[in-house]
């Protein structure tokens, strides 16, 4: 287990804010429990797990929520408990519980929903910032989490509404061999139906040779069967093989998915909107580019700033109400306010679609609407969501 703590304190009891209101002095602590996942074995080694994703984005916010909490008496800290795979989260959770009731969760769908059920959890204030799971929006709803990391089919419906308007309709599938493989290429399967593109050809991954050496070779057969397409679509969710597949097809065709055009959370190369301000803010403080997960850690410390500034509190149901209601916006350097489905839980977002060198779009591109919100043609919509936990 690495416990690390992150808190730093104001010398003045009470500070003055705009419109000389005075302001309440209150501490904002933020727990982050993380467990840890042993990497898996795939091809390249070129692109190592940073040993702080996620946490590193945290820290950023927490850094940027003491910038306006020191003017308003407002002290945040993070406590950071990562445990070992063969370690015991459950009494790590519980003991978080008891002094924090305000939670960042970096785990899969299965422990977490174990942690959100702990009785000791009920009062708290819960972020899923690691797990993509539908299921966590849907049928395994908990009232009292809340999710910044976009479900897998808010990235899927993103690709599919940019393959669209590019008119890049006939899509060629390759899908991986694991079962979370199986989950991302039903994901684009759902997609491409929702938005009436069509999967052509499928194709199972089974390679077991040495595809630094032999991808010049055996992909173009692999691919040479496909019936014509305008896109290879690759399902491959841990970046194993995916990377072999881009420039080795049989017919010279764009790739999407896993490698070449994708859609997700956050990326190095997003500029727009003071994003380069926040990519060098955070290279800065870890040495590295920001990642999607480091995003999603980083959004969820900022809505905790965000509604302890507008409410005043940091008790947990206050910031739920406040969180959940019209009134919550978040600036995210996304071009669009972020804010949350009350009816499950997750953030609404733009998911910026991007190469290895710069965005392409930010979905939904121009032209897709919805009665609502835009970002709702993202992911599970309301009447999709088998979620009951929030209707009271």
């Amino acid at each position: 287990m690495i416990r690390t703590w992150c808190a730093i304190g104001f010398m003045a009891c009470v500070s003055v804010v705009p419109g000389g209101l005075r302001a309440e002095e209150i501490d904002i602590s933020i727990g982050y429990l993380r467990l840890e996942m042993p990497p898996r074995p795939v091809l390249s080694g070129l692109d190592p797990i940073p040993p702080e994703r996620g946490i590193e984005g945290a820290k950023l916010a927490l850094a940027d929520n003491r910038t306006t909490g020191g003017f308003l008496g407002h002290r945040y800290s993070l406590d950071v408990v990562s445990v070992a795979p063969e370690g015991d989260l459950i009494a790590e959770a519980q003991a978080m519980f008891e002094g924090y009731d305000l939670l960042l969760l970096d785990m899969g769908a299965e422990t977490l929903l174990q942690v959100a059920d702990l009785p000791a959890a009920g009062a708290s204030l819960m972020f899923n910032v690691s797990e993509k799971a539908p299921s966590l929006r849907s049928s395994d709803c908990r009232a009292n989490l809340f999710h910044t990391v976009p479900e897998l089919g808010m990235e899927a419906d993103a690709l599919m509404q940019v393959l669209m308007e590019k008119r890049w309709t006939k899509l060629a599938l390759i899908e991986g061999p694991s079962a979370e493989d199986a989950a991302l290429a039903q994901s684009y399967r759902d997609a491409a139906q929702k938005f009436g593109l069509k999967i052509v050809s499928e194709a199972s991954w089974s390679f077991d040779t040495d595809l630094r050496r032999a991808a010049a070779r055996e992909v173009p057969l692999f691919t040479q069967k496909f019936k014509a397409h305008d896109v290879v679509l690759v399902a491959d969710a841990h970046d194993d093989f995916a990377r072999y597949i881009e420039h080795n097809t049989w017919e010279p065709r764009p790739v999407a998915g896993a490698v070449g055009l994708i859609a997700e959370a956050w990326a190095s190369v997003v500029e727009q909107w003071g994003a380069a301000q926040l990519q060098s803010r955070f290279e800065d403080l870890a040495q590295r580019d920001m990642t999607a997960e480091d995003y999603a850690a980083w959004a969820a410390v900022r809505v905790i700033g965000e509604a302890v500034t507008r409410t005043g509190s940091a008790e947990p149901a206050v910031l739920r109400d406040y969180i959940l209601s019209d009134g919550f916006e978040l600036a995210a350097f996304q071009g669009r306010p972020l804010s949350f489905r009350n009816w499950n839980g997750q953030m609404r977002q733009p998911i910026p679609v991007v190469n290895a060198h710069a965005q392409v779009a930010s979905a939904p591109p121009e032209g897709f609407e919805h009665a609502r919100n835009p970002l709702d043609t993202l992911g599970l919509d309301q009447m999709e969501s088998e979620c009951h936990a929030f209707e009271n």
